[in-house]
């Protein structure tokens, strides 16, 4: 895994390899930020990783300046990686928490995000896709104006919910979006 770009652009990162991870791909993770460059000032943004894995996405914002990053994971294997590759590159932002994505987003809390990344299982059940999404949007986890995306199978088509904008594919790797629109907009 490398970082793509911003202050660690081009460093290559080797996680361990027995860890239960499917890392998003360079050339997915690439098109992904081009599409967040044009969107955000991504030295501006508050980011939610969640099941964030050996933490690529979550080092890309880093990265580029993101002012918060938060990394959730249940896996420790998973989370000591990303938090002592965290302290090595600088990146005080990022903080990490080793939990399940559900559990985290049932939890009372105080935090908004301006992009929310969700990368779980593909052999999560299509309901179990469609509670994650409705609990960040229930729970107020997403900003208005701001944006979720969700990586996922192919056989996976979220067209129907009522905050959902747009997909796009990488190779095999697929990318639905939803937003809560700002209200400020329509005025």
């Amino acid at each position: 895994m490398r970082i793509i770009s911003g202050r660690w652009k081009g460093k290559r990162l080797n996680a361990p390899k027995d860890l239960p991870t499917r890392p998003t791909t360079d050339f997915a993770k690439e098109a992904l930020f081009n599409i967040l460059n044009h969107r955000f000032y991504l030295n501006e943004v508050n980011v939610l990783d969640l099941f964030a894995g050996i933490g690529g996405v979550s080092f890309e914002f880093a990265s580029r300046g993101a002012e918060k990053v938060h990394s959730v994971d249940q896996f420790t294997k998973c989370t000591t990686f990303i938090t002592e590759t965290a302290e090595t590159l600088g990146f005080g932002q990022l903080e990490v928490f080793r939990e399940d994505a559900f559990a985290y987003l049932g939890k009372t809390h105080h935090d908004q995000y301006d992009i929310i990344f969700a990368d779980p299982p593909f052999d999560l059940p299509t309901q179990d896709y469609i509670k994650l999404i409705d609990l960040i949007i229930e729970n107020q986890f997403l900003d208005e104006g701001g944006l979720l995306i969700l990586e996922h199978p192919k056989d996976q088509n979220f067209e129907g919910h009522p905050f959902y904008v747009e997909h796009k594919k990488y190779g095999n790797i697929h990318f639905s979006f939803f937003e809560i629109e700002d209200d400020s907009e329509e005025e």
